[in-house]
């Protein structure tokens, strides 16, 4: 062991290894995982097929997210296509002694909302979710990995998670942040310096002033979208209000065991002497709103930008925005603010918490969906929609005109049935850009809470600084 000190990624898998393979891979403990019923299903059919079970059922936790409507007084069957994964989740969960948040359960909701706001991930733990937004639990300080399917069979019967050791990028984020932006905005810059695959082979520790103002709930929507850089983990180092946060949650330590987790949680931090194998700024002083214009989440632009022409670009670097303007409808060199808008989604494991309601909210507070607008607000968990019903922002949301949904993932990837219009632009706070994604044809901009509030009340892409 190098007597150089070590990052927080370092102590963190170290405290996990559990051995090594010949071929170099690492397996790595992990100490709770939250399934969805999109994949999970699958994977316990492949566990009886071999005559397995869950090794730790009490530390594994199954989610209906993905494949259920958000319609308000939903069944199984309201979305009919999605009821056969539904039921299928809770039926391998109850064979394999695993707890199921299900549809009226008031714990259920989107894995990657729920896990943190039930204290079911911790700083230092390890955390696996069949998704690839497992990341945004790196907002408390955890280590998180997103897996596939036969992947996460393994996890299932063993434990353990099969790894490369990544190496270890810190992003500075300097200086601070002005009015109406937030970690959605933070979040969207740094993949557009970066790239989508800028964070490949890196596990990302975001740091600096900026990362350390963030609410937790903006933490975790900066690491949400970690995946978007190429990285499969990213986090924030834990602190004070990282600890508060976590305090009294029902899965969270209380008591003696309370004081012990806090005194190890205490040592989460990168050393001063530790050296990372990459490091990288981002300034976001005078950052304004976010924006992507094309189809992969690094074609970004502040809200008071220009589309890119792709004749001022290197002949090698043209197409991809030649494809994407196209297909997004857009002229080059053109403003992308006042651009009329079909259809207004809030919601998703980025930005469904309730700041993200409440942001949203009070800028919706006293209007109404512009005419031609279908504009939707879907609360990430059951207990979040309890929360914003109790301060009254349901009511902001109905009487301006947007549905009020129920928990769950619904039109971020669309696979309870929810999209958009062949040809209709849609301000997004997902994650993803990606053609077709919301429907086919779908000209998807991924934007914070502000930005889609604003464009919901005008019908056009708005700067929110401005109303």
């Amino acid at each position: 062991m190098s007597d150089r000190g070590r990052t927080l990624f370092d102590k963190i898998w170290e405290q996990h290894l559990v051995g090594q393979r010949t071929d170099g891979r690492e397996l790595i403990y992990i100490d709770r995982h939250v399934l969805h019923d999109l994949h999970a299903p699958h994977a316990f059919g492949k566990l009886a097929q071999a005559g397995r079970k869950v090794r730790r059922p009490d530390l594994t936790f199954s989610m209906q997210d993905h494949s259920v409507s958000v319609q308000p007084g939903r069944t199984d069957d309201t979305y009919a296509e999605g009821a056969a994964f539904v039921r299928a989740m809770r039926e391998g969960s109850a064979k394999n002694g695993v707890r199921v948040f299900d549809l009226g359960d008031p714990d259920q909701g989107i894995s990657h909302v729920v896990a943190p706001e039930l204290g079911l991930v911790l700083p230092g733990a390890t955390h696996a979710v069949p998704d690839s937004h497992a990341c945004t639990v790196g907002g408390l300080g955890a280590l998180a990995f997103g897996c596939g399917t036969t992947e996460l069979e393994h996890i299932l019967a063993t434990q353990v998670i099969t790894l490369f050791r990544p190496k270890r990028l810190r992003v500075n984020l300097l200086g601070s942040l002005g009015a109406d932006v937030a970690g959605k905005d933070v979040a969207l810059a740094i993949i557009a310096k970066l790239g989508v695959a800028g964070g490949r082979g890196f596990a990302i520790e975001f740091a600096g002033p900026v990362a350390r103002a963030l609410p937790i709930e903006g933490r975790l929507t900066l690491c949400n979208l970690t995946i978007e850089m190429g990285s499969r983990s990213g986090f924030v180092a834990p602190d004070d209000a990282t600890f508060n946060w976590i305090k009294g949650r029902p899965f969270a330590p209380d008591g003696a065991q309370w004081d012990q987790a806090l005194a190890y949680w205490r040592t989460l931090f990168t050393d001063a002497d530790a050296v990372y194998d990459k490091e990288i700024d981002v300034d976001c002083s005078g950052l304004a709103p976010q924006i992507t214009w094309g189809t992969e989440p690094s074609q970004v632009i502040g809200i008071d930008g220009r589309v890119p022409d792709p004749s001022l670009l290197d002949a090698d670097k043209r197409a991809p925005v030649e494809r994407a303007i196209s297909y997004m409808g857009l002229e080059p060199g053109a403003a992308i603010e006042g651009l009329p808008v079909g259809r207004v989604f809030i919601g998703s494991c980025t930005n469904s918490r309730l700041p993200d309601l409440e942001i949203a909210a009070a800028i919706v507070k006293g209007r109404k969906v512009a005419p031609g607008v279908t504009a939707w607000a879907v609360p990430g968990s059951s207990q979040v929609k309890r929360d914003a019903e109790a301060r009254g922002l349901d009511r902001i949301f109905k009487e301006a005109g947007f549905l009020w949904g129920e928990s769950g993932c619904s039109m971020c990837a669309g696979t309870n049935g929810d999209m958009g219009a062949d040809g209709e632009r849609v301000l997004s706070t997902t994650n993803r850009n990606f053609e077709n994604r919301q429907g086919r044809g779908v000209r998807t901009h991924l934007v914070g809470p502000a930005l889609a509030a604003a464009a919901a009340v005008t019908g056009r892409i708005t700067d929110v600084r401005k109303l």
